[in-house]
C-alpha cells in the first residue's frame, strides 16, 4: 500500500490529471457560497423569530430547527434529489418531472442543513443581549424590526462570530455529499478517478484542496475566539488625565482649610 502511494508513475498520471481536480474545487467553491449566503439569510431569520413574542413563529421555528437538525444531511439531499422534481411537476403543472440542476440541489442542501443551526446560533447570541436594550430602543421610537437591525443584531453578531465560522467550515466540508448525486464537486471527480486507475492518490489530492478552504477558515475561528476572550479596552478621552491630577492637588487644600 505504501509503495503505491510513492510510486512516481501513479503521482505523475495524478498530476496529469489534476485539472479535472480544480474544476471540481471551483464547482465546490460556488456550492460553498451559494450554500452559505441562504444559510446565512434563512438562519438569521429563523433565528430572531424563534425570539419573537408569537407562539405560532416559535413554533415554526422549532419544528424547521430539530427536523433538519435530527435528520442526516445525505438523506435530506437524497430525498430532495429523488422526490423534489416530483414537488417541482405538480406546483408547475409539467407533464414530467422537472430536474433539479446539481449546483441547485448541492446549494440548497447544505443551506438549508446549516440553516437550522445558524438560526440556533442567532437565537443564543439574541438571548445574550441584555432585555433592556430592546426596551430602550422601543422607548426611542424605533421598531422591534429597526431595533433589531440597528441595536440588537450588531451586538448578537459579535458574540457569535466564532460558533458563525464553525458553521461555515462545516458546510464546506459537506458539499462533499453533493457526490452521491454526480453534482461534478471535488468529492465526485476524485471519487471518478480513484475509480478509473485505482489510484489513491486522487484522495490524497482532494484532502490537500479540502484542507486549502478549511484551514484558513480553521485560523479565522481561533483568531476570533481568542478576540472574544479579551476585556475590552477603556476608551482614551482627551484631557482626562489633566483633570484627575487638577483634582488630585485640590483634595490636599480643602484639607487643610478644613483644620484650620
Amino acid at each position: 500500500m505504501l509503495e503505491g502511494l510513492l510510486d512516481p508513475a501513479r503521482w505523475a498520471a495524478t498530476f496529469g490529471a489534476v485539472d479535472t481536480f480544480w474544476i471540481g474545487f471551483a464547482v465546490t467553491l460556488q456550492v460553498v457560497i451559494a450554500g452559505l449566503l441562504l444559510a446565512l439569510v434563512l438562519g438569521t431569520l429563523l433565528g430572531v423569530l424563534s425570539t419573537s413574542r408569537s407562539q405560532v413563529l416559535r413554533g415554526i421555528t422549532r419544528v424547521y430547527v430539530e427536523l433538519f437538525q435530527n435528520t442526516p444531511l445525505p438523506v435530506q439531499v437524497m430525498f430532495m434529489y429523488m422526490v423534489g422534481p416530483t414537488i417541482l411537476a405538480s406546483i408547475t403543472g409539467a407533464p414530467d418531472p422537472v430536474r433539479i440542476a446539481p449546483f441547485a440541489l448541492g446549494s440548497l442542501g447544505v443551506g438549508l442543513y446549516h440553516a437550522a443551526y445558524i438560526a440556533e446560533v442567532i437565537r443564543t447570541g439574541i438571548e445574550a443581549v441584555p432585555r433592556g436594550q430592546m426596551e430602550a430602543a422601543r422607548s426611542q421610537g424605533f421598531s422591534r424590526p429597526q431595533a433589531y437591525r440597528y441595536i440588537i443584531l450588531p451586538q448578537t453578531f459579535k458574540v457569535i462570530l466564532p460558533p458563525l465560522c464553525n458553521q461555515a467550515l462545516n458546510l464546506v466540508k459537506n458539499t462533499s455529499v453533493l457526490a452521491l448525486v454526480a453534482g461534478g464537486d471535488l468529492m465526485y471527480r476524485s471519487d471518478n478517478f480513484v475509480s478509473l486507475y485505482g489510484y489513491m492518490q486522487g484522495y490524497l489530492v482532494c484532502v490537500a484542496m479540502y484542507f486549502i478552504i478549511c484551514f484558513p477558515l480553521a485560523m479565522l475561528v481561533q483568531v476570533l475566539e481568542r478576540r472574544s476572550k479579551l476585556r475590552p479596552k477603556a476608551k482614551e478621552i482627551p484631557g482626562l488625565d489633566k483633570l484627575v491630577a487638577a483634582g488630585a492637588g485640590a483634595a490636599p487644600a480643602a484639607t487643610d482649610g478644613q483644620e484650620a
